[in-house]
C-alpha cells in the first residue's frame, strides 16, 4: 500500500478498537463471500450482530458457526487467480479471540486480500473496482469508529460491494 489513499487506510486500521477492526475484517470478508459461496450471502449476519454488540463470546460462538455452515463452500479453487482460496484464507483466519492485536492481525490480512481479489477482476491495475473497494474499506473503519450506530453504515457498505463484486464477476463470466 503506496499511495496517499493507502497510508489513509493503513492509519484507519492501526487506529481502530476491536468492534472497527472485526468490523473492517467482516466486511471485506462480507464482500466477498459470494466468490466463495454466493447461495449463503446471509450466514456472516449473527456475526455482524456480535460485532454490533462487542461481545467476544458471541463472536467466538456466531465464528464458529458459520465456519461450521461454510465448511467445503467453494470447493476446487478452478479460477487462474485464485479467488476461492483467499477467501477461503480470510474464512479461516477469523480469530476466535475478540482482542485488539489478532483483530488487527486479521483485519489486515483480510484488507489485503480484498483489494487484491478486486484487482484481479479490475480490467486494469489499478481500475474503479479495486478503488472502489480502497474507498468501502475507509468508509466501513470511519463508521465503525462511530460504534454500535456506525455499523449499520458499514454493513450496507459491505452489502454494497457484494453487489458490484458479483455483478463484475457474472459479467466476465457472460463475456469468457
Amino acid at each position: 500500500m503506496t499511495s496517499e489513499t493507502s497510508t489513509s487506510l493503513q492509519e484507519l486500521i492501526d487506529g481502530a478498537d476491536a468492534r472497527g477492526l472485526a468490523a473492517a475484517g467482516l466486511a471485506c470478508l462480507d464482500r466477498c463471500l459470494p466468490l466463495l459461496a454466493p447461495e449463503r450471502a446471509e450466514v456472516l449476519r449473527p456475526v455482524w450482530a456480535a460485532v454490533a454488540r462487542g461481545d467476544g463470546g458471541a463472536w467466538a460462538e456466531a465464528v464458529g458457526k458459520a465456519r461450521v455452515e461454510l465448511d467445503g463452500a467453494g470447493g476446487e479453487d478452478a479460477d487462474a487467480g485464485g479467488v476461492v482460496t483467499m477467501v477461503r484464507t480470510m474464512l479461516d483466519g477469523v480469530p476466535a479471540e475478540w482482542a485488539e492485536g489478532p483483530l488487527r492481525d486479521w483485519s489486515g490480512q483480510c484488507s489485503t486480500i480484498a483489494l487484491t481479489v478486486h484487482r484481479l477482476y479490475d480490467a486494469t491495475e489499478a481500475g474503479p473496482l479495486h478503488a472502489g473497494e480502497l474507498r468501502r474499506q475507509q468508509a466501513v473503519l470511519e463508521a465503525a469508529a462511530h460504534g454500535p450506530t456506525g455499523l449499520r453504515r458499514a454493513r450496507e457498505l459491505s452489502i454494497e460491494g457484494g453487489r458490484v463484486l458479483r455483478a463484475v464477476v457474472s459479467r466476465r463470466a457472460r463475456t469468457a
